[in-house]
Parts: structure tokens; C-alpha cells; sequence
């Protein structure tokens, strides 16, 4: 999210002929009352550089897409705990690098890396707790997992009213969490996937020890297993991303999940990054737009818990489209309803963006829910590399008009895929093939 103080967009005065924001322009002074250094002013992106200010916003996107393709697969191979432990010590690593590189494209290439590992840590972190829970624990840890993301979002205007140079602002974010490294000793690996690979005594293990914490019976533990084991005996326990299309089920629903996650990614960071160019304080603008996350969050546990899945992921996606479309017919001088309704859609994409993740999860069966969320996430990123472009359009209707179209379409897609609120999460391919195509 720090992208917004970042990579801002910023104003000058070309001092080649005392204009304000004048291209082209060899000669720029910057504006530093909000924001003393960034990478837009350290390497002049403005002007004809504007687009690679895009694509240094965009590169995280493709570094997701590849992380994603890469790393959901060897979570799906060599267990969860792996990849999570990988992709959230090295994202820090990444971003502490990037405060420090001395050339543009150095920073281009960081930003790559460290999208390869938030492509690990957005995918398999989700996945390893989806996999924890039981299915009436579910919704809530929606909301839960998602609280950690508001705070950060809420703290990071604040950090960055007090730390404005970028280099700074880089190390201040990352460096502290280190202390993911004791996550090794913290967190279980999933037993789901421990008994879907065979790992019988490993998976006993892990769900003894849960369910000693939770003081519950442990007599009937290897029951539970053995159970599980006959019903995925002889069926495929590794997959790879052509088991997306083999069978029908499977095929349709990954190419529409893939089609949501792209319009989800495309509104959600588009929006993002345009609320920080509203007109107003950046600072405070950022705040209220993580602090009406909070609401979002409140629906999102409430939804889940009451609501058909695809009811609410459709009715989310229609608020952001329809509060865009609003937006546009507001008049420039009038900030504050600007920002309401600019807000607005913000909070349908997200919760829209959360529900996602766990509609997706409950859909694909366990021997490839990495892998079809990979696939899936890898076209989110294509979504959310698109987005800065569009923001940049620089005719500002047009802009909004094409993240409410995406978004309407996104929930046109939804009615597509299966119910599958209080489900039992399912195992096998073979499962989800049998399984009725509920569209109610």
C-alpha cells in the first residue's frame, strides 16, 4: 500500500520557464511540503518518465503473477508451511533492498522480487488458515485475517506524515518484521495437506496437539484420518496447472474464477491508487479510505455468516460499479462527496476482493486449491498491472467509467460458479465433479 507516498504524483515548477507542472521540463523544483523525497522526484518521473512511474507501480503486480504461478504450485507439492515461511521472510528482505538500490532499475527489479513474495504470502498464508479451520469458523476468519491489513493500512498515512522520505519510509515498513522468522515455531503445517500427501503420522501429530490447545477428546483422532484417507485413496494427491482443465467442473470454474480475480484486482488497486490523487491532504485521504475498511470488515463477517456467498460477492461488486457511476456526476468542486462516493467503491471492491478469496477456496477441492488460486491470482495481477495505466489515462471519466464496467462484469461472472456457503471443504477432483452444479 505505501506506493501511494512512494511513487506520488507530484508538482512542480519547470524552472526552465517558470511554469508549474510545464512539460516538457529538464529542469523541475519539486514540492516537498508533503512529501521531501520520493521516487517520482529522485529520478525525475514526469513527463515523458510518467510511464515509467507506471511501471514501477505495475512490475509488483507481474512479481505477484509469478509468485502466484510459482509458488502455489510447490505449496501444493511440499506443504503450506514451506511457502509461507519463504514468501513472508524474503518479502521483508526485498523492501529493505529497495531503500537502498542506487539506480531506477534496480528498484524496478526489487519491486519484482518483492511482488514474487507477496504473490506467496497473499496465496499460501490464506490457504494454510483456510485449511485450519473448521467450516463454522470460516466466515470469521475472513474478517480476522483481514484485520491485520486495516491496521496496517490506517497506520501507514501516519508513519508516513512523519517519515516523508521514501528510503526511510522502505526500511521503517519493513525491517521490524523480521520476527516472522519465529513463525517457524509458531505456526502448523496443514493437516488437510499433511493426510492429502500421505503424511499420516505428521497430520495425527498436528491435530493432536490443536486439539489438546482446545482441550477436546483425542481418542478419535486416527479415526478421523483413516476416514479421510479412504476417501481420497487412489485418487491424485499432486497436481499441476493442466489438472485445471482436464475434467469439465473444474475447466469452467477455473476460467471464471480466473475472469473475477482479474476485475477484482483491476478495481480494488486502481481505486487505491487514485484516492491518493483526489484533491486534498494525501495523508488524510489515505486514512479515510483504510478507516471505512472497517464497515467493509463488519459486512464481511455478517455476510458470510448469513448470506449466500454469491448474494453478497455480487451485491458488493454492484456497489462499487454503481457508486463509480455516480462519482463521475459529481461535480469537481464538491471534494467531500467526491471522496464519499470514491470511497464507497473502494469498500465494495475490497469487500468484494475478501469474499473472493474465500469463494474461490470452498469452489476448488484440496489436492489443487493452490494451484487454481495461483491461477486465478496470476489473473488478478493482470488486472492490477492494467490499473495504474488506467488511472493515468488522464481523462478522469473515462478512467472511473472503465473500473465500474470491470466491476459490473464481475458480478455478471459470479451467478456462474457454485453455492457453497457451510460446505464441507472437499478433497478431490473427483468430488467437485460429482458435486451438483448449484448456481442458486
Amino acid at each position: 500500500m505505501n506506493v501511494v507516498f512512494v511513487l506520488p504524483s507530484v508538482e512542480y515548477n519547470c524552472l526552465d520557464n517558470n511554469k508549474t507542472n510545464y512539460c516538457p521540463c529538464d529542469n523541475p523544483e519539486y514540492d516537498t511540503s508533503t512529501i521531501v523525497t520520493s521516487v517520482t522526484t529522485e529520478w525525475n518521473l514526469i513527463c515523458e518518465r510518467t510511464s515509467l512511474a507506471s511501471l514501477a507501480q505495475s512490475i509488483l503486480q507481474v512479481g505477484i503473477l509469478v509468485g502466484s504461478f510459482i509458488l502455489g504450485q510447490i505449496s501444493d507439492r511440499y506443504g503450506r508451511k514451506l511457502v509461507v515461511l519463504i514468501s513472508l521472510f524474503f518479502e521483508v528482505v526485498f523492501v529493505a533492498v529497495s531503500a537502498a538500490v542506487p539506480e531506477f532499475w534496480m528498484f524496478v527489479v526489487c519491486r519484482f522480487l518483492i511482488g514474487t513474495m507477496v504473490g506467496g504470502t497473499m496465496l499460501c498464508c490464506y490457504v494454510l488458515v483456510i485449511e485450519l479451520c473448521g467450516k463454522s469458523f470460516r466466515p470469521y476468519m475472513s474478517g480476522l485475517s483481514e484485520v491485520s491489513l486495516i491496521l496496517s493500512y490506517i497506520t501507514l498515512p501516519i508513519i508516513a506524515y512523519f517519515v516523508r522520505e521514501w528510503r526511510t519510509l522502505q526500511l521503517v515498513t519493513s525491517l521490524p518484521w523480521v520476527i516472522v522468522a519465529t513463525y517457524y515455531w509458531l505456526i502448523p503445517e496443514s493437516p488437510r495437506w499433511l493426510i492429502s500427501v500421505g503424511k499420516r503420522k505428521e497430520a495425527i501429530d498436528v491435530l493432536t496437539k490443536i486439539a489438546k490447545k482446545n482441550n477436546r477428546a483425542t481418542d478419535n483422532i486416527e479415526h478421523i484420518v483413516t476416514k479421510v484417507e479412504l476417501s481420497i485413496k487412489n485418487q491424485q494427491v499432486t497436481s499441476t496447472y493442466a489438472d485445471l482443465f482436464k475434467t469439465p467442473k473444474i475447466r469452467m470454474y477455473t476460467i471464471i474464477a480466473a475472469l473475477i480475480w482479474m476485475c477484482c484486482s483491476h478495481t480494488f488497486f486502481g481505486l487505491n491508487q487514485y484516492i491518493g490523487r483526489l484533491q486534498g491532504n494525501i495523508y488524510l485521504n489515505v486514512m479515510l479510505s483504510a478507516a471505512f475498511l472497517v464497515p467493509g470488515l463488519i459486512v464481511i463477517v455478517i455476510a458470510t455468516l448469513h448470506f449466500k456467498r454469491k448474494l453478497t460477492i455480487i451485491t458488493t461488486f454492484v456497489t462499487a460499479a454503481v457508486s463509480l457511476i455516480i462519482f463521475i456526476f459529481i461535480p469537481s468542486d464538491l471534494r467531500a462527496a467526491s471522496l464519499t462516493f470514491a470511497i464507497i467503491g473502494l469498500i465494495g471492491a475490497y469487500t468484494s476482493f475478501v469474499q473472493t478469496y474465500l469463494f474461490t477456496s470452498e469452489v476448488f477441492p484440496t489436492v489443487i486449491r493452490n494451484t487454481a488460486i495461483g491461477f486465478a491470482s496470476m489473473f488478478a495481477r493482470v488486472g492490477g498491472f492494467i490499473a495504474p495505466f488506467v488511472v493515468n489515462i488522464g481523462t478522469e471519466w473515462v478512467s472511473i467509467l472503465i473500473f465500474s464496467i470491470i466491476a459490473f462484469s464481475a458480478a455478471i461472472l459470479c451467478y456462474f460458479l457454485p453455492e457453497t456457503k457451510d460446505i464441507t471443504l472437499l478433497n478431490t477432483i473427483a468430488d467437485r465433479e460429482k458435486s451438483p452444479m448449484n448456481h442458486v
